[in-house]
């Protein structure tokens, strides 16, 4: 069975978007390949080394969301980035051959610094595309389920396989990418839905707030009038009811166009569909909310296994390199 491994950084709650960004896929993912699904906690430090208070929390609150989708650890290996050790050797002995001019093109390095401030300017940000390769190398994964915009992390990735097994010999699996039909998530200020903007729909959110956050969403700003014609193509809203699959989308759109249905029922509308999908995972949800030990128990469990893995690859990696495995076997 071929090896998959993804992950997503504990930086707060999960939201609507990583379930059609992530989970849904994984979901289905974890009956069709050997899956590891990381919590990549050394990731969020990239750009949150600043605010760490809360991380811990963080850890289990995307553990419990993990569970509460779907993911299940008797079809798939769950495990905590830094309870993996052996990943930030592998991720050292990595760096020593990769070329600053890789890293330098990596186009979310410029973009995300611009974004979020320079103060991200750091060793660790600049080198956090080894780090992610490490992650993947250390299981040897053959596929990588990935976006468009990820594509050059991914190809780094098998850059550095290459330059690996050309240096030292065959070792690594060079990755091939997973691409994933992932549908625009937008907040409900516009942009793209995101923890850092404050503008997320999360997945333990009550029916009220989820009222409160559909309803403050733009639609078509030439849509005046609730029996003026509107732009379900440009709208927000739309967007949502498209990407939960909403089996009223084609009728939502032909009245939206002809002006007999008005924003405010659009969006009532759109509150059901959320509140219907997300009802059972958050009932399930606050079941393991009242079990966190059982939860930590999984996850110590999970990142077990996974070092089981990584310190059989890293062994390999040290015969290679002519590192400490070498003398041993020697």
């Amino acid at each position: 069975m071929e090896v998959l491994v993804s992950g997503m950084r504990p930086t707060g709650k999960l939201h609507i978007g990583h379930i059609f960004g992530a989970l849904k896929n994984w979901k289905e993912y974890q009956d069709k390949y050997k899956s590891y699904f990381i919590i990549v906690d050394w990731h969020a430090l990239t750009t949150n080394y600043q605010k760490t208070q809360e991380l811990q929390e963080y850890i289990k609150e995307v553990m419990i969301d993990y569970l509460a989708f779907g993911i299940d650890p008797n079809k798939a290996v769950i495990y905590l980035q830094s309870m993996v050790k052996d990943v930030a050797v592998l991720h050292l002995i990595l760096s020593m051959i990769v070329p600053l001019s890789w890293l330098e093109r990596v186009p979310s390095f410029k973009d995300q610094i611009k974004e979020l401030g320079k103060d991200i300017a750091t060793y660790g940000f600049f080198g956090y595309p080894v780090l992610m390769s490490a992650d993947i190398l250390a299981f040897n994964a053959s596929i990588v389920p990935v976006g468009e915009d990820q594509l050059p992390h991914l190809e780094l990735t098998r850059e550095i396989a290459r330059r690996f097994n050309y240096l030292y010999g065959d070792t690594f699996i060079e990755p091939k990418e997973l691409l994933t039909n992932t549908p625009y998530i937008p907040g409900f200020d516009g942009r793209k839905m995101s923890k850092s903007y404050n503008n997320a729909i999360f997945i333990d959110d009550d029916e009220k707030t989820i009222k409160e956050k559909v309803m403050k969403y733009i639609t078509d700003p030439n849509k005046i009038y609730k029996n003026s014609p509107g732009r379900p193509e440009i709208c927000n809203v739309f967007s949502l009811h498209k990407a939960f699959e909403n089996p009223e989308t084609k009728e939502i759109e032909e009245n939206c166009k002809k002006g007999t249905l008005g924003c405010v029922e659009c969006k009532l509308k759109l509150c059901n569909i959320i509140n219907n999908f997300i009802s059972p995972i958050r009932y399930k949800r606050k079941q393991i909310e009242k079990n966190k030990d059982d939860v930590i128990d999984i996850l110590k469990e999970g990142s077990k296994k996974a070092s089981e893995i990584v310190a059989n690859t890293l062994d390999k990696v040290y015969y290679k390199v002519n590192l400490k495995g070498n003398l041993i076997k020697n």
